[in-house]
């Protein structure tokens, strides 16, 4: 850059009446340089940092603002030209040419590997040379992960360890569990192996039955995996012993009624078939009592029905048994309608059902499960009249007692009190009584 200010003033001090001339040469030196600037800072060529996936497409761009016909030039991290304008300096069938002028230079990258990854350069050949730098980054995509340590089938009381492993990530992965819906924790591991990683994620599981048909699915989470998720699922299964349940169709079961008992039984393997019993042997009458797989059917029931019903099931885990206690009730009796009106309103008995028409187990001999409180109006009835005979009985009995009482207590006084003089007991009390009046004559008065 010329300094312009002392050429200008120069002629000044040779020379006093050329200062008009000495001025205009000053005003264009000042924008001579001016525009020097100016054409070197928009020199200076522009690129910008690039992530792309591994497999993808890289394209890498560079542009100069100002440019007065100079080459531009693309090298890669090891500094081999790649194109110097519009020629093609590398033989890689992955490189081509997108576009080539004076202002910018477009190249593509295909099939991008991680090999790929660094600093590349692009330089306009000015004097001196100009150079920008732009930091291509290649994300390694994760594998499909794989579950290990799951035996099938698994028995129930078990401790596995589920492993869930991928490799190829570029940064390290993320792994994540979930129990179906649910996401649960697991322990993350990672390893290095070259540009990439190994990542691992471990779940402890102790196995129960409520385990078996449960979906673990392992997901990965990677920046790479924008649009195709990576994830593995297994299934669980396990086998465990059974567990029976007795379900009966009704619930006060009567005479000539039909009933169903229904064996529910739960295990895996499933415990088929079940083997039904009544008081520990074989069922009576197959006629009326009918066994279709679970299910055990009474067309009619009676009396003879009553008893303890056993289901039982099992697999080569284990054996298991419910029982349910039978006790069959009467009909109820339905009385006609009276013509006279009552009197008062009568309410309805709801124990009637099972109070007045029910047969007496103590009769019977057999234990009513289903009992609550039998209890009818003709007891209630009985015990009030048993209560008013005995009531009444006590009262004669308190009332004879004492007149009893006062009466002999008379006759021993009245004998005593003539015993000495009289020949018997009935003289005696004459006795007495004269005597009694003898005694108030001889009565003193002291004064």
């Amino acid at each position: 850059m010329v300094p312009s200010v002392p050429l200008c003033w120069l002629p000044l001090l040779l020379h006093s009446s050329s200062w008009c001339v000495c001025i205009c040469v000053c005003l264009l030196l000042h924008v001579s340089s001016l525009c020097d600037v100016a054409g070197v800072s928009g020199q200076y060529p522009l690129v910008q940092n690039l992530t792309v996936t591994e497999g993808g497409t890289a394209n890498m761009t560079c542009r100069v603002e100002y440019n007065d016909n100079t080459s531009l030039q693309w090298s890669n991290p090891a500094q081999q030209t790649l194109f110097f304008g519009d020629k093609k300096a590398l033989r890689d069938n992955r490189i081509e040419l997108v576009r080539a002028s004076w202002s910018e230079l477009i190249i593509s990258i295909h099939d991008v590997t991680l090999s790929d990854e660094g600093m590349y350069t692009c330089s306009l050949f000015t004097m001196p040379v100009r150079t920008a730098k732009a930091y291509l980054t290649v994300l390694g995509v994760p594998e499909k992960p794989q579950i290990d340590g799951l035996t099938k089938p698994a028995i129930e009381g078990d401790h596995i360890t589920l492993t869930c492993m991928t490799q190829g990530s570029k940064p390290a992965a993320d792994l994540r569990w979930f129990r179906n819906e649910k996401e649960i924790k697991g322990a993350k591991e990672v390893n290095a192996s070259g540009k990439t990683f190994t990542v691992r994620s471990s779940l402890q599981l102790h196995v129960g039955r409520n385990d078996d048909g449960v979906a673990y699915t392992c997901k990965v989470d990677h920046e790479a995996l924008t649009q195709t998720p990576q994830q593995a699922t297994e299934v669980l299964e396990v086998h465990y012993a059974p567990h029976v349940e007795v379900t009966p169709s009704l619930t006060v079961p009567q005479e000539g009624q039909y009933l169903k008992l229904e064996c529910v039984s739960k295990g895996n393997p499933s415990p088929d078939p079940v083997m039904w019993t009544k008081d520990g042997g074989d069922l009576p009458d197959l006629d009326r009592m009918i066994v279709e797989g679970r299910e055990l059917t009474f067309t009619s029931l009676n009396k003879t029905d009553n008893g303890t019903y056993r289901c039982e099931a099992s697999n080569h885990l284990g054996t298991s048994s419910a029982e349910y206690v039978l006790y069959v009730y009467d009909v109820p009796t339905i009385l006609p309608p009276s013509t006279t009106p009552p009197l008062h309103p009568i309410l309805p008995d709801p124990t009637a059902l099972l109070g007045t028409h029910a047969s007496d187990p103590s009769v019977t001999g057999n234990r009513d499960p289903n009992a609550i409180g039998q209890h009818g109006t003709d007891h209630a009835l009985i015990g009030g009249v048993v209560a008013v005979v005995v009531f009444v009985t006590l009262c004669l009995i308190i009332v004879l007692g004492r007149y009893l009482a006062r009466h002999k207590g008379t006759y021993l006084t009245n004998e005593a009190k003539g015993a000495d003089d009289a020949p018997d007991a009935d003289t005696a009390i004459i006795n007495a009584e004269g005597n009694h009046a003898h005694a108030e004559e001889k009565k003193e008065y002291f004064i």
